[in-house]
């Protein structure tokens, strides 16, 4: 899966976006973009654009209603209605929740910022020294249940990832994903219910990624009835009552998982009706939706982690759309082969690569130079060849932890990385490492064995595979740690050696510090470089572009120097559909970005 930077999330592919070719299953042209992307040809390209989608704003349009049920599959099931808690936070989630939980702004396919005109009057920058947005919500915007979408909700969303309510550890007692933005906001202020006034301590020119790209705001009215807070915005990070702050903290992080309706209610076009456990989640009409109502009367997201058996899946006309953050050859094929059945299917590069994090708590990679051995040996390019090649013909390895291929700023620093397994033979030997009879090195009598562990998506088992070969030639035993639940549970509790997924991230970079920086709240693997929090601390608050992206590429460069985390590449998104007439994989929300506009062709 892939994980988010909140705005990246974890992919099972996020991870951050969290997300390539022709209308009709043929061949691909290249484009460009700032993702790098490598555009579809025909009409599919232009299914990017939402219909509801006027300059830089978004109002949901008029469209026919279906009363049918759209099935739509993807890689792995939804588990959490609070996607911004830790240890929840993945990107299928976002791809099930795009319609449910409304936010202040929208993405479309092309990955540009619109203001969510359906429940937003506009959001201003109202002073810049001290930096104020004044946030100025559209009246008679309410959640499912009829309670009011309002201040307070915004109000819950900055106290809970502030990252400053401290408990007696000195941990963040909400462990928010990622506090990012959040924790330069001094204050919030609701000088009434439908305006919302935020001062910032310093510059922080991503604002846009506040409150709502990542679907961060939560029902305030239903956590203080559940913990009997009468008034959430009368809490602070800091100080006051934190009895109440803690019971606060505690409903946040533990109660919005899975699905649960009276706790669980929409915002946006579509509520949540029904949950199958690691299969499905059902999404009908949001009756109180003050926008346009969307297309499709219902929509079934369910989890297939087999690409080829969702494609099989599209082809028995048991699913309408398979949307797959997960590449995979064969599925590719398969589905590029279903044209004469009125198949349509495209691919393109989103916002979201695949990478390996090395965890410093381990005993071996605490030694820098085992951590250069393992990315020495491993040939990111045959990876690239055998795994996305075949979907996406000019893909590449990626050489930054920052910036994609075609952005601006992009620099290689994993060029030397090319899978030479006697360089990184050698570097174990200058490093006291001995190879023994059975071709492992050894330290100290003990053998130096390294798990990845990973999600079961059949790519990742091939990925591991590879590895395996490339790495025993240079002294390492690589050991396959498939893991179903992996990154629902273990990897934000740092259980790895190393981290196999993919972080897929909305266009805001600074979203990213939350990963890199020391201490972050998605830094699973012990990280810690003061120049790199330094770096990030400057890029994410200079409001200069150019000096802010000198600033990121100084942290990708001492990243890179510390064998920290080797990007692999960028991951093509996958879609097909049938009988529908625009979908397209938008690469932080997955297919359902704009499923309200959907309308059923046959």
């Amino acid at each position: 899966m892939s994980t988010k930077r909140s705005s990246l999330t974890a992919f099972a592919a996020i991870v951050s976006a969290s997300l390539v070719l022709s209308a009709c299953g043929g061949g691909s042209t290249d484009g460009g973009g700032s993702t790098g992307a490598q555009e579809p040809t025909g009409d599919i390209a232009s299914m990017a654009i939402a219909k509801g989608e006027s300059g830089d704003e978004y109002t949901s349009p008029e469209v026919p209603q279906s009363t049918d049920t759209f099935v739509v599959s993807t890689d792995n099931p939804y588990t959490a209605y609070n996607n911004s808690a830790a240890d929840a936070n993945n990107s299928y989630n976002t791809f099930a929740l795009a319609q449910v939980i409304s936010g202040a702004y929208k993405l479309d396919g092309n990955n540009k910022v619109l203001l969510n005109k359906d429940v937003m009057e506009s959001v201003e920058l109202t002073s810049k020294s001290p930096q104020v947005v004044t946030w100025k919500i559209k009246s008679g915007v309410t959640w499912s249940d009829g309670e009011a979408w309002d201040c307070d909700d915004f109000y819950l969303a900055w106290l809970s990832s502030t990252g400053k309510s401290k408990g007696a550890d000195g941990k963040d007692i909400f462990t928010s994903a990622n506090t990012t933005g959040y924790e330069l906001i001094d204050k919030v202020e609701c000088p009434t219910p439908t305006e919302v006034v935020t001062t910032f301590s310093t510059s922080y020119p991503d604002y846009k990624g506040l409150f709502g790209i990542s679907l961060d705001i939560m029902p305030a009215h239903i956590l203080e009835k559940e913990t009997g807070v009468a008034d959430v915005t009368k809490l602070t990070p800091t100080g006051g009552d934190q009895a109440a702050l803690g019971k606060v903290a505690e409903f946040w992080k533990t109660k919005w998982n899975g699905f649960d309706a009276k706790l669980m209610p929409a915002s946006g076009a579509y509520q949540i009706t029904a949950f199958e456990q690691n299969n499905s989640v059902t999404l009908e009409r949001n009756p109180k939706w003050i926008g346009k109502p969307g297309g499709p009367a219902k929509i079934v997201l369910r989890g297939i982690s087999d690409q080829v058996a969702q494609a099989q899946a599209l082809e028995n006309g048991e699913v309408q759309v398979n949307s797959m953050a997960q590449p995979d050859a064969n599925a590719a094929e398969r589905l590029r082969g279903l044209s004469s059945q009125g198949v349509r299917f495209g691919a393109s590069n989103g916002l979201s690569f695949e990478h390996m994090d090395l965890n410093f708590k381990n005993k071996w990679f605490a030694d820098q130079a085992v951590r250069k051995a393992f990315m020495q040996c491993v040939n990111r390019d045959e990876l690239a060849e055998k795994l996305i090649r075949p979907v996406l013909e000019n893909a590449k390895p990626l050489g930054s932890l920052v910036f994609f291929q075609a952005e601006e700023g992009y620099t290689d620093n994993y060029a030397q990385y090319k899978g030479d397994a006697a360089a990184a033979k050698a570097t174990l030997e200058g490093a006291g490492y001995t190879i023994g009879g059975d071709g492992y090195a050894t330290k100290g009598g003990e053998k130096v064995s390294i798990k990845i562990s990973h999600t079961d998506i059949p790519r990742r088992k091939q990925t591991v595979e590879l590895i395996q070969s490339q790495c025993k030639p240079a002294g390492l035993e690589i050991i396959d740690d498939t893991d179903p639940n992996f990154l629902d549970t273990r990897v934000s509790q740092g259980d790895y050696d190393v981290a196999l997924f993919a972080w897929s991230a909305a266009p805001f970079k600074s979203s990213q510090k939350a990963i890199y920086e020391t201490g972050g709240g998605q830094n699973w693997s012990s990280y810690a470089n003061s120049k790199v929090d330094a770096a990030y601390k400057d890029a994410s608050s200079n409001l200069d572009e150019a000096a802010s992206r000198k600033a990121f590429q100084e942290a990708d460069r001492l990243m890179a120097e510390d064998n920290y985390s080797l990007p692999l590449y960028q991951l093509p998104n996958m879609w097909a559909f049938k009988g529908i007439d625009k979908v397209y994989f938008q690469s932080y929300n997955g297919a359902l970005w704009n499923a309200n506009e959907w309308v059923k062709t046959s």
